[in-house]
């Protein structure tokens, strides 16, 4: 390993070091707050030449000033800020951001202690525009030959990506588990927007709106913040007239079925500040709110564009995605409404066959009784009349004038009364029937169990239908095995169960 230390010409400090090493070597050092290299003390020799040779990044903060000096993987770091950053006074290239960092070097250069700092938000201004940014870094000091604090060695990585990352990466989550959970549409875009405002850095303001069946009317469902003056967010939209910017683009979305990008807000819909530092918000992006069917557009999510970040593809893919769990929220309670409105329409239906059942058989049973008992009346009168009179009008008129007409026999009379006695019980029975299932549909039967041997009492129901099957021509079995122990039952309910088998 060679331990040689960098000796004072500025070849050998600035050995190596790809653009940053070369930049270095081509200064006039003398012209700089520095001085000339030779007059550098060994520590920041030694720092300098660590720093560039590392593909880290790195930089050196130096003297009270805390002068940068940095190396090729530190860059990105400057953005737009370098080269010009080169040697220049650390609260000069930071002046967005000294009062946070300021503060911790000085205190290096005066405790020659070491700080950590993890994710640490930075709101620099690199590209032209305040920008959101997070990074890790340390600060550890630099000591000279004397004992004292030269200046600070801080080693950077920037984590902006990847908190950002998460951060939407946990919304879209978060929106993806609520997708099925609302039963209502209203609860979509109340959990949507509750979604939406524990992210508010991402998402600093949103309205959903939906459209009626004609698309001649957007209506502001839910909105973050919620103080939203109501001119900026006007509810209800009529889509039909122009008088109104969210009208011009709520129309092109429909047409074009695609985003669409709002500039210039603080023109269109007045001051909005967002954040720590109050910056207005610039931009606002429309994304169409799809049916399941992917082809009609319901409405639109209009979401405000963070101001400290620049609309890149991975933010548009962010907003494109959270649009699209907001369609699939929406279309699943849709899904469910409508489910529960066929259940609804299904359980009238039946309760309304249950009340006709109901009604129908009552209204049966009434003309059936009033013919039942004048029939029962009459074959008891016909039965009675034949055991009394048959015999004795013959006594009576065996000598009187042929003329004389016996009366009419009562026996095809008493059959066709029998016939319709048999049929109206058969027809009472299938009223009685439809009456218990229309009690058992609407809850109100109950059954009652006791104790039945229920061998001989199936085998007594089915002998009464004996006589009719053989008559037929056919063979009836009734098979029962013997069981060790009554059974409990509702009599009732197995009498109809036997007759039921046995005649169909």
């Amino acid at each position: 390993m060679n331990t040689a230390r960098p000796e004072g010409t500025t070849d050998e400090v600035f050995i190596g070091g790809g653009e940053m090493g070369a930049l270095m070597r081509s200064l006039d050092w003398s012209q700089t707050p520095l001085g000339s290299v030779e007059s550098w003390s060994q520590s920041l020799k030694v720092a300098v030449n660590i720093c560039l040779n590392s593909r880290f990044p790195m930089v050196v903060w130096w003297g009270n000033d805390l002068i940068l000096l940095y190396n090729d993987a530190w860059q990105p770091i400057l953005g737009n800020k370098h080269p010009q950053a080169l040697c220049k006074p650390g609260a000069q290239v930071w002046a967005e951001i000294w009062d946070i960092v300021g503060i911790q070097l000085h205190s290096v250069l005066a405790t020659g202690k070491a700080t950590w700092s993890d994710d640490q938000l930075l709101l620099v201004n690199r590209y032209g525009y305040t920008e959101e940014a997070y990074f890790t870094y340390s600060y550890s000091p630099i000591f000279l030959e004397t004992g004292e604090v030269g200046g600070a060695f801080t080693a950077v990585a920037e984590t902006t990506q990847r908190v950002i990352g998460e951060r939407r990466l946990a919304t879209l989550r978060h929106l993806a588990d609520q997708a099925g959970q609302s039963r209502t549409v209203e609860q979509a875009c109340q959990k949507a927007i509750q979604t939406f405002s524990e992210n508010s850095t991402d998402i600093p303001l949103a309205w959903i709106y939906l459209f009626n069946d004609e698309k001649t009317q957007a209506v502001l469902q839910e909105q973050t913040p919620l103080d939203i003056q109501p001119l900026i967010a006007p509810t209800p939209i009529a889509l039909t007239q122009g008088n109104h910017p969210c009208t011009q683009t709520f129309r092109a979305v429909i047409d074009k079925g695609e985003a669409v990008l709002l500039e210039n807000i603080p023109q269109l819909w007045g001051s909005f500040p967002i954040g720590r530092s109050q910056s207005l918000l610039q931009q606002a992006i429309v994304l169409p709110i799809r049916a399941s069917t992917q082809e009609s557009i319901v409405g639109m999510v209009v979401i405000g564009i963070n101001p400290y970040r620049a609309l890149d593809q991975d933010y548009r893919d962010f907003l494109d995605m959270t649009a699209g769990h907001v369609a699939n929220a929406i279309s699943s309670a849709r899904a469910y409404e409508e489910e529960r409105k066929r259940a609804e329409a299904l359980a009238e239906l039946d309760r309304a066959k249950t009340t006709f059942f109901s009604n129908i058989s009552h209204e049966f049973r009434t003309p059936l009784t009033l013919m039942l008992s004048p029939l029962e009346d009459a074959l008891i009168s016909v039965d009675e009349w034949m055991s009394r009179q048959g015999n004795e009008w013959k006594k009576e008129n065996r000598d009187e004038d042929s003329s004389t007409h016996p009366p009419i026999d009562p026996s095809p009379l008493k059959e066709r009364l029998q016939l319709a006695h048999r049929n109206s019980l058969r027809l009472l029975k299938l009223v009685n029937t439809l009456l218990d299932f229309s009690r058992i549909e609407a809850g109100r039967v109950q059954a009652i169990y006791e104790p039945t041997d229920l061998v001989a009492f199936t085998t007594e129901l089915a002998s009464m239908f004996r006589s009719a099957i053989e008559q037929a021509g056919l063979q009836f079995i009734v098979t029962c095995e013997p069981l060790a122990e009554p059974v409990y039952v509702d009599r009732s309910m197995w009498e109809k169960i036997v007759r039921n088998c046995s005649t169909h």
